[in-house]
């Protein structure tokens, strides 16, 4: 009888080991959900088009509205020259005007944002972005092209600048190398490879369909 006894306490406290278990991998599970069902605005820069073309994927699989930042005063077509500019605005903390204006922004719950490295850094109209407007509560999810040394420390200030947010693991591939003269190059096989990549990192974040 006491061993029956002594089985029977046993086997409730692993019952109850295995529903905590149980609920502990569920909300894990929720934790690294995206939201369903959210308004989803995708913002990005490009300037060779090869983070437009994944701006483009992303909206393809997932939807929202997609909208490409403008300057007031454009950067000039010359790869020196934006080089320089780009390293004294960086330099100097300058946020160069943006031309784009998003209306009714607190509608969105999700915004994807877009941007090559630039000096290994974030982009000033990406930085521009961030500090005038408000993302308290919002999921963030950032997305980069570079020329193969990496996001620097681009995924940093995103989170810097936007501390009440949520943000979700970002995504990076190469682009081209404009030092090299090399531009676009998100078309045909790597087009598709980049669709892979971007589905694979869909599945992470939880955002397959």
């Amino acid at each position: 009888m006491k061993k029956l006894k002594n089985y029977s306490v046993w086997f409730c406290a692993v019952l109850l080991l295995l529903s905590s278990c149980s609920r502990a991998q569920i909300s894990m599970s929720e934790e690294k959900e995206m939201p369903k069902d959210k308004n989803i605005l995708i913002v990005y820069v490009s300037r060779t088009k090869n983070t437009k073309t994944i701006a483009g994927i992303i909206h393809q699989n997932i939807g929202g509205t997609l909208v490409e930042l403008e300057l007031q005063n454009p950067y000039p077509e010359d790869y020196k020259a934006i080089v320089d500019q780009v390293a004294k605005e960086n330099e100097t903390n300058f946020l160069p005007p943006l031309k784009t204006n998003i209306d009714n922004i607190d509608k969105y719950d999700v915004i994807f944002l877009g941007f090559p490295t630039w000096g290994m850094q974030l982009p000033p109209p990406m930085k521009s972005f961030l500090s005038q407007n408000n993302f308290k509560g919002k999921t963030i999810v950032p997305f980069n092209t570079n020329a193969g040394y990496g996001i620097g420390n681009s995924f940093d200030t995103v989170k810097k600048l936007s501390p009440d947010s949520r943000i979700l693991e970002g995504f990076t591939i190469k682009g081209g190398v404009e030092r090299d003269g090399i531009l676009f190059v998100m078309e045909g096989k790597k087009k598709i490879e980049a669709e892979k990549k971007v589905k694979e990192w869909f599945t992470r974040i939880g955002m397959s369909k």
